[in-house]
């Protein structure tokens, strides 16, 4: 029962906030008029209003209106009662030791398995995978626990950069990262570049957006596929 997009970023290089998936939330949120949204991740350190007035500003513009979780005083309710759901951007860290602090990880978890529509970007589709473990993120506070949602068999690495051959940079690439990931971890792991993201409709998982993705698994070549390519075996 699954409907979710989960996307790479919110913004695009020359582009306004989430306007480059403006079509695809359009679909998304059919028949949907408010939306739940999970502020927890707080790019750059603003504050819970803050990143909520810049939200309801953006689903504005697609006649959606936005609430959020910490406005309510109980947030497991909040999250049974919400007809959709967004979780934004920021540090990873932060969102998911939000999310155990609250107690609304598996109310989350089930409520997205149930089909309610879900957004996620950044942080929020880190979240997605089997764990946090491939974010890039600085770990700014301490989770209970690296277990995410598992609302897709595999690891997510949004944000994906390849290796710039003319670089001077002598430090680990992304590439790198996540082989050391697989030292330790077998889950695949799939590289998401700006732009892209993946269209979750029950069982079937979709690479949507204009570019490749780079699949990581353990002992393997990585290896790029393409957009519209099923990604629901992959696991």
């Amino acid at each position: 029962m699954k409907n979710c997009i989960i996307a790479s970023t919110s913004t695009i290089h020359g582009s306004s906030p989430l306007s480059y998936l403006q079509e695809a939330l359009i679909e998304l949120y059919d028949g949907v008029d408010e939306i739940l949204f999970v502020p927890y991740a707080r790019p750059g350190g603003i504050s819970h209003d803050e990143y909520t007035i810049g939200i309801n500003n953006i689903f504005k513009k697609i006649h959606k209106r936005i609430v959020s979780v910490h406005m309510f005083s109980d947030p497991i309710e909040a999250i049974k009662n919400a007809k959709g759901i967004y979780t934004g951007g920021g540090n990873t860290f932060l969102l998911v030791d939000q999310l155990y602090q609250n107690k609304i990880l598996e109310p989350l978890k089930s409520k997205i398995q149930q089909g309610t529509p879900y957004l996620g970007t950044s942080a929020g589709s880190n979240i997605c995978g089997l764990t946090m473990q491939t974010t890039n993120d600085m770990p700014i506070v301490y989770p209970p626990s690296f277990k995410t949602l598992g609302i897709v068999p595999f690891n997510i690495n949004p944000h994906y950069l390849d290796p710039d051959p003319d670089s001077t940079h002598k430090g680990e690439t992304r590439e790198t990262r996540i082989k050391e990931f697989h030292r330790f971890n077998s889950p695949p792991v799939i590289g998401l570049r700006e732009g892209s993201w993946l269209r979750v409709k029950d069982s079937e998982i979709t690479l949507k957006g204009n570019l490749s993705a780079r699949i990581f698994e353990q002992n393997k070549t990585p290896y790029e596929i393409e957009t519209n390519s099923a990604l629901s075996e992959l696991n």
